[in-house]
């Protein structure tokens, strides 16, 4: 047996047998009747978001115009058609020359204007970070009040990669200069399109 085994087996043999319950932890849920929608909106406006002026019947078509006009895309949502591939097997660096990626949110944080983005909505993980515009997908059902509600989700436990990503990359770090697209995207567009299945 190794000193390190030795010892966590001697702490093992004197912990203490307490039986304790686990603190409640409150979900701070806003007041009731908060406007979730225009929660998340203000949040994700704050953190450099774009909220293209469409109504709810047009967003397709005008993100399909966006994604038209690049000359590089690639898209993981149904109806909006990029023209670079993506599979299982596309080597995750072969995106650093798209121009506009695009692709469906989990969910959204109202309190912090952030989506939640998993392997199954990327498919390719840096599909979220390389592009230089990211289009996203958000149905509006699917937005909750805050980081509580959001870590009871059951992507944290389902997906090997989760992320909240909350507007696209930026850094004032030199001379307090803000850089969009430093360390990912330069811009995220985000349109309210109420999932195909619900």
């Amino acid at each position: 047996m190794s000193s390190r085994e030795d010892i966590l087996a001697r702490v093992r043999a004197h912990k203490p047998a307490l039986e304790r319950p686990l603190p409640q932890v409150p979900f701070f849920d806003p007041p009731q009747g908060t406007d979730l929608l225009a929660t998340f909106r203000t949040a994700f406006v704050q953190m450099g978001g774009t909220l293209p002026d469409c109504g709810p019947d047009d967003s397709l078509d005008v993100a399909r115009a966006m994604v038209a006009g690049m000359p590089v895309s690639c898209s993981r949502v149904p109806g909006i058609r990029g023209n670079r591939a993506l599979t299982d097997d596309t080597p995750p660096a072969s995106l650093a020359d798209i121009d506009i990626g695009v692709v469906r949110a989990s969910f959204g944080v109202a309190e912090t204007g952030s989506v939640c983005l998993t392997e199954m909505d990327l498919q390719v993980n840096t599909l979220g970070y390389l592009p230089q515009h990211l289009i996203v997908l958000l149905d509006p059902a699917r937005i909750v009040s805050n980081l509580h509600r959001a870590y009871q989700r059951p992507e944290w436990r389902s997906m090997h990669y989760a992320v909240l990503q909350s507007g696209p990359s930026a850094t004032a770090d030199i001379e307090g200069v803000l850089v969009h697209g430093a360390q990912g995207v330069r811009s995220l567009r985000l349109f309210f399109v109420p999932a195909p299945n619900g």
